[in-house]
């Protein structure tokens, strides 16, 4: 068995690639960084077989390459986890036209992407998984991230589409939704609150931290261990389904 996660080479999307390993899955990680999918890649292989292509999911023909030598070095893809994303923030009025689109490029149109590519494999063999890591933001609002929250929006829309199309032919599609999770992407909404308002950084962590009712960061392996449930045989009647991981912030 085959698995692909695409922003596998840290965060959240290591975390996942980690917990797939040791369910089995030969897993190939995807991303724009050879050097931290390399890391990686020396980190969990001897839980199994770890390959690596370097893409930017926003590019098709570059999407195309990628899946085409996934599959030819680890086998047919059986599950799909679309993790690649970014987020960006300014107020909508500062919002360029370059901002939103790169949000909706990376975190919309790479999730688009990558699923098709895999759809006429498993259409075939009438069986597979994709799952979208989405966020709290495609179930609510947040302020300053407009082009962010939009394009998550967009991708739990995307699955819904997507798992009542192929319902009927073995594919689920479901998406995984984070709150604030200890990770690359947290650390960078950190750094930009600490520049922007003087606050500390200690202070920051704790404001995003008290949108928790359990009044904490979400950690990757508990993202990845929502995966790893929807990956497995005994889930297939889990589909279209936006799964919240935040403690609560989301009901």
């Amino acid at each position: 068995m085959h698995a692909v996660v695409t922003g596998g080479g840290s965060g959240i999307g290591a975390a996942i690639a980690r917990g797939l390993l040791q369910d089995g899955y030969a897993v190939t990680l995807m991303g724009r960084n050879l050097a931290k999918l390399q890391a990686q890649q020396a980190e969990l292989s001897a839980l199994g077989r770890v390959g690596v292509q370097t893409v930017d999911v926003a590019d098709e023909s570059a999407v195309q390459s990628a899946f085409a030598a996934a599959t030819a070095d680890l086998g047919p893809i059986a599950v799909l986890v679309n993790n690649a994303g970014q987020a960006e923030s300014a107020p909508l009025h500062r919002t360029t036209l370059a901002l939103w689109q790169q949000m909706l490029s990376v975190n919309l149109t790479g999730t688009f992407l990558c699923s098709r590519e895999v759809l006429a494999g498993m259409t075939e063999r009438r069986q597979g998984r994709i799952i979208n890591v989405a966020s709290t933001a495609a179930l609510k609002g947040y302020a300053y991230v407009a082009a962010y929250v939009a394009a998550k929006h967009g991708v739990l829309g995307l699955t819904r589409a997507m798992a009542l199309e192929l319902a009927r032919k073995g594919i689920t599609v479901n998406a995984v939704c984070p709150g604030y999770t200890e990770t690359e992407i947290v650390d960078s909404a950190i750094a930009r609150i600490v520049s922007k308002t003087g606050r500390t950084a200690e202070e920051a962590r704790a404001e995003l931290s008290a949108g928790n009712p359990q009044g904490r960061m979400v950690q990757p392996d508990e993202v990845a261990q929502t995966v790893r449930w929807l990956a497995r045989p005994d889930s297939a009647s889990i589909n279209g389904q936006a799964i919240a991981v935040c403690g609560g912030e989301v009901m």
